[in-house]
């Protein structure tokens, strides 16, 4: 598939044992800040050509990715019988973060989600606030947090990827 000329592709360890393929538009210009976008079902990275350009073009830094099972991300179990667990929201959001971090940033202006996207967009500011300042969940309904958000990452230290909200309510906290 082409591309539209200032948008680009490539590929990066997230550091969580996939390597993310990505366009990104808005990258020539260093101290941008970072605006992610994530796809829904059945989406890539592609689906978001046509805005990245505009959105760069207003001083965003913008990242498409293809999350992990889509597109040319590779490093997840692909077995017909595979494990599906990796496909948790909370490995979701870790890649993510992982992509943030290996392209040099510490925060994210806007993570925008559109349909399935949108939930992991959501996970992603409810996870880590801190990381995440904004969210935009489009073409999605939102019921509300999701069980593991303030129980499973309680519970267990190596899911929980907001220490400082550790052992607190994140609605309260939000």
């Amino acid at each position: 598939m082409s591309l539209p000329d200032g948008i680009r592709s490539r590929h990066l360890d997230n550091g969580n044992g996939l390597s993310i393929h990505f366009l990104e538009a808005g990258f020539d210009q260093a101290a941008r800040p970072l605006l992610l976008l994530l796809h829904g079902f059945p989406e890539l990275a592609y689906s978001w050509r046509k805005i990245m350009l505009p959105l760069a073009a207003a001083g965003f830094h913008v990242v498409a990715l293809d999350q992990r099972g889509y597109g040319e991300t590779r490093g997840w179990d692909n077995r017909y019988e595979g494990d599906l667990a990796s496909f948790r929201f909370l490995n979701l959001v870790q890649d993510t973060l992982g992509l943030v971090w290996a392209l040099g940033y510490q925060t994210v202006s806007a993570v925008v989600g559109h349909d399935f996207g949108s939930s992991v967009a959501g996970c992603c500011a409810l996870i880590r606030p801190d990381v995440f300042r904004s969210v935009v969940m489009m073409s999605a309904p939102f019921t509300g947090a999701p069980a593991f958000v303030n129980d499973e990452a309680n519970k267990d230290p190596r899911l929980s990827y907001a220490p400082a909200t550790k052992g607190k309510d994140i609605h309260a906290a939000l």
